[in-house]
């Protein structure tokens, strides 16, 4: 059985402020970058409790909430009446299973850094789309290995940009684009956080903000 890393976390996880405030600055983010329309289907890859989803869910009609986590999922399940559009809880590992899904759009929050190949993870955002969709990927600049002061599964020290930037476009996304979105203040230090959106050629379901 997979250790769920966040199984002591998860009932505490939305008392930190900080990280409460970072997910509602990257959903700002987002919601600048995009416009949702109201019969978009999402995934929110890594949804923890729900933090990023529930601030873009007023905006479609349905998110499906991918999480390795049972602990997380059972805390967003809790707040599943709180969700403002049809919610779907899938818990699955992506990096072992493909799913038949085809969806406007996938957004993710601080879980890449969690993911050993990101650059097949890219590859199966890129079969997930429909022709035109988008990602909406926020994670770390690179750091020095503080950030985590306890093991939830790293793979990654955050990522150097211009790097990151590569896999999706090799993946065969177009208008790959990263932006500055906030800086999470720690004692141990200051972190950056990125914005990387893209889209699936084809006709803008999103009309992406230039």
């Amino acid at each position: 059985m997979a250790v769920d890393h966040f199984a002591q976390k998860a009932a505490r996880y939305e008392d930190n402020p900080s990280r409460v405030d970072n997910v509602a600055t990257i959903a700002e983010a987002i919601l600048r970058r995009f416009a949702f329309r109201p019969a978009m289907h999402l995934i929110d890859f890594g949804s923890d409790t729900g933090l990023l989803l529930e601030k873009i869910a007023p905006y479609v009609d349905r998110i499906t909430a991918i999480d390795v986590s049972p602990a997380m999922n059972r805390q967003l399940a809790d707040k599943r009446s709180r969700i403002a559009c049809e919610l779907e809880l899938l818990e699955v590992d992506l990096e072992k299973t493909t799913l038949p899904l085809r969806v406007d759009g996938i957004i993710s929050s601080m879980t890449m850094h969690h993911i050993a190949d990101t650059a097949a993870m890219f590859a199966k955002f890129h079969a997930m789309l429909r022709d035109g969709g988008f990602i909406a990927i926020a994670d770390l600049d690179c750091e020095d290995g503080s950030f985590h002061s306890e093991d939830t599964g790293v793979f990654h020290h955050g990522f150097e940009r211009e790097a990151f930037a590569k896999l999706p476009a090799d993946a065969g996304f177009a208008s790959v684009r990263l932006d500055s979105v906030s800086v999470l203040r720690k004692p141990q230090g200051e972190y950056g956080v990125f914005l990387l959106s893209a889209r699936r050629p084809g006709p803008d379901l999103a009309n992406a903000q230039r």
